[in-house]
C-alpha cells in the first residue's frame, strides 16, 4: 500500500522463489524494470518520472502459479493543492501465471471498506469544497512469453480529485493479458491504455465499464498496436453518463508491417442518460498490413424506449425501470471481470454509482 505516492506496507503469503513485492530501488534488476515497458513517456509520463517517490515492483518469478490475488492499494488523503504520482511496475516471468488488483482511491470514498484489512496513516481529510489535487497514476506491465496475467484496476477518487493516468502494457508471444478498468469517481478522470503485443501469437482483452455523474469528465484514450504476427487485441468499454456528466473514447488500432494473420477488435458502448449529459466515441484504424482481421464499432444513445415501455406496461415505476436497463446494460461486461473475487465488489460499486441497488 502506498499513501500518497510513499510506500506504507508490504505483506506478502509466498515466497521470494514466487514473488518479489516491494520498492523498485530494492530489486536487482531496478534500472531495467523502470520504464522498461513506457519507453517514449511524454507530458504527464515525464511528471511521473520526475517526481514519483516509491514505484512498487511486483516480479513474478519465471513458472510461478499464484492462485490469490496481488493487492497494490494508493491512498490518496490530505487536504488539497498536492500532486500524488504512484508507479507500479508489474513483471510476469516466463510461463507465469498470477492476478494483480490495483486501486486508486480516497480514503473518504468509502471504497476502502471492501479491501482487505489494512491500517492506512492518514493526514487529516480534505474539504469537500476545497482545492483540487492531481494524481499522476503509472502502471508498467510485462507479460513475458507463454505467461498470463489478469489486471484489474479500480479508480474510485473524490469530486475534486483530478486524474491523469497511464497504463502501458507489452505482450510476449503466446502470452495472454487480460485487463479490466472501473472509472467510478474524480472531477477530471483520463486513463491512456496501451498495449503492445510483440511476441508472436500474444493476446490482450481489455475491457473498461465507467459512470459519469453530476458535473465529472471520463476521457479514455486507448492503442491497441500488434508489432507480430497472428497476435489478438478484443477491447470492449462500456459506460453511461448521467445528469451533466461527460466521457470521450478515442481508440486506435495499429497494425504494423510484418503482423500478418492479426486479429483486432475495438467495441465501445455508452449510455446516456440525462438530456444534460454527453458522450463522444471515436474509434480509429491505422493498418499497414493486407492479411489481417480488424473491426471497430461504436453507439452513443439513451435508454431503449421499447425497454422502458415493455417494463412499465407490467407495472414497474419509470424510475425503477430505467435502473433496471441500466443494470442489464453493465451485467455482461460486469460478469468479464478477470479475477473472480472482485466480481461481486465491481458489481456493487456499479450499482451504487448508478443508483440500482436503490430499487
Amino acid at each position: 500500500m502506498t499513501i500518497n505516492g510513499i510506500l506504507a506496507t508490504v505483506a506478502s503469503s509466498v515466497g521470494d522463489d514466487l514473488l518479489a513485492l516491494g520498492r523498485v530501488t530494492e530489486h536487482g534488476e531496478a534500472e531495467s524494470l523502470l520504464g522498461s515497458v513506457v519507453t517514449d513517456p511524454r507530458e504527464f509520463l515525464l511528471l511521473n518520472d520526475a517526481f514519483s517517490v516509491d514505484p512498487v515492483v511486483v516480479d513474478v518469478r519465471p513458472g510461478a502459479v499464484i492462485d490469490d490475488p496481488i493487492v497494490v492499494v494508493h491512498v490518496v488523503s490530505g487536504p488539497g493543492g498536492h500532486a500524488m504520482f504512484p508507479r507500479t511496475v508489474v513483471r510476469a516471468g516466463e510461463a507465469s501465471k498470477a492476478g494483480l488488483v490495483e486501486i486508486v482511491v480516497d480514503i473518504d470514498t468509502g471504497l476502502l471498506a471492501d479491501l482487505p484489512p489494512a491500517t492506512p496513516a492518514t493526514d487529516g481529510g480534505r474539504a469537500a469544497d476545497g482545492p483540487e489535487r492531481l494524481v499522476v497514476p503509472v502502471t508498467e506491465l510485462q507479460v513475458s512469453d507463454r505467461a498470463a496475467l489478469a489486471y484489474v484496476s479500480v479508480q474510485s477518487l473524490g469530486a475534486e480529485t483530478w486524474q491523469l493516468a497511464h497504463q502501458s502494457s507489452t505482450i510476449g508471444a503466446d502470452a495472454t493479458l487480460r485487463s479490466f478498468a472501473v472509472a467510478l469517481g474524480g472531477a477530471y478522470a483520463r486513463l491512456r491504455t496501451d498495449s503492445a503485443l510483440r511476441g508472436r501469437s500474444g493476446t490482450s482483452l481489455l475491457r473498461a465499464a465507467f459512470i459519469g455523474r453530476e458535473d465529472q469528465m471520463l476521457d479514455f484514450r486507448t492503442l491497441q498496436d500488434h508489432l507480430a504476427p497472428r497476435t489478438t487485441s478484443d477491447l470492449l468499454f462500456m459506460g453511461a453518463v448521467a445528469d451533466r456528466s461527460h466521457s470521450v473514447y478515442s481508440g486506435l488500432i495499429r497494425v504494423r508491417r510484418g503482423a500478418v494473420k492479426a486479429d483486432a477488435m475495438q467495441t465501445n458502448h455508452n449510455l446516456v442518460l440525462d438530456e444534460g449529459a454527453h458522450a463522444d466515441s471515436v474509434p480509429n484504424l491505422d493498418i499497414e498490413e493486407n492479411d489481417v482481421k480488424c473491426s471497430h464499432a461504436s453507439t452513443v444513445g439513451p435508454v431503449d424506449e421499447e425497454q422502458r415501455y415493455y417494463l412499465e406496461s407490467r407495472g414497474v415505476e419509470p424510475q425503477v425501470a430505467e435502473r433496471l436497463i441500466v443494470a442489464g446494460f453493465f451485467e455482461d461486461i460486469a460478469a468479464q471481470v478477470p479475477i473472480s473475487g472482485m466480481r461481486s465488489m465491481i458489481g456493487r460499486a456499479l450499482a451504487d454509482r448508478s443508483g440500482v441497488r436503490d430499487v
